[in-house]
């Protein structure tokens, strides 16, 4: 899939299969392990780690033959939570909607930025394979990495919403097969004027950026 160097570290990426899984349970522990608060982390059964190999969904990068990172797309099952709702994308097209799902960079081979190049690379993957249409993430406000990760991805936040029992997240996307069009306006809102954002959202404003200024975090606002 890809082959070459980053900062002097010799790389391998490709699709991983059934027999990587435990080298996969094995760096998501050493992820786990080496996080200041494990409990906000939500790993991957062997059940749904299994799903991602089967789909074909799930790259990692392998440096001497050892696996170091992984990251993964997710096709999702079609239920109320779907994410493809929440950006109103019609209901007969949800099957060829994708999901942004888990990144893990084992704790000694941070700062090589492998999570974007992993993305990357994912990104063009699927942008080539005409089963889906487009792909969707969510990221919880103030999740600062997360979010300048999808928009590096060339994601844009479409809605503002409650997901998961009530936890308040982005819900991130990216259609495939277009560009998206060049803006006439634009506004910088305060992450946490929560109701300015989702009226803007509402209004077919997307969110393009995040920025720090005065000691508070921005999203900047297009149409």
């Amino acid at each position: 899939m890809w082959q070459g160097e980053i900062k002097d570290l010799s790389l391998q990426v490709q699709v991983l299969t059934l027999s990587d899984l435990p080298e996969l349970l094995s760096v998501q522990e050493a992820v786990i392990q080496a996080l200041a608060d494990p409990d906000h982390y939500q790993s991957l059964s062997i059940e749904e780690f299994t799903k991602l190999l089967t789909d074909q969904t799930l790259i990692g990068a392998k440096s001497e033959g050892r696996l170091i990172a992984f990251r993964a797309m997710l096709i999702p099952p079609i239920d109320d939570e779907h994410l493809g709702r929440d950006i109103g994308w019609p209901t007969s097209l949800l099957e060829r909607v994708l999901y942004q799902e888990v990144t893990n960079v084992h704790p000694n081979f941070r700062g090589y930025g492998l999570q974007t190049h992993l993305g990357k690379l994912l990104m063009e993957q699927f942008e080539s394979d005409d089963r889906f249409d487009v792909v969707c993430a969510t990221v919880a406000p103030f999740n600062i990495p997360s979010m300048k990760d999808k928009f590096a991805l060339g994601l844009r936040i479409g809605a503002l919403k409650e997901k998961y029992g009530g936890k308040l997240r982005y819900i991130f996307y990216k259609p495939f097969h277009r560009l998206w069009s060049e803006p006439s306006d634009m506004i910088d809102v305060m992450m946490q004027d929560r109701k300015r954002q989702e009226m803007l959202l509402q209004d077919g404003w997307h969110g393009s950026g995040v920025f720090r200024k005065d000691d508070q975090w921005f999203v900047r606002y297009e149409k």
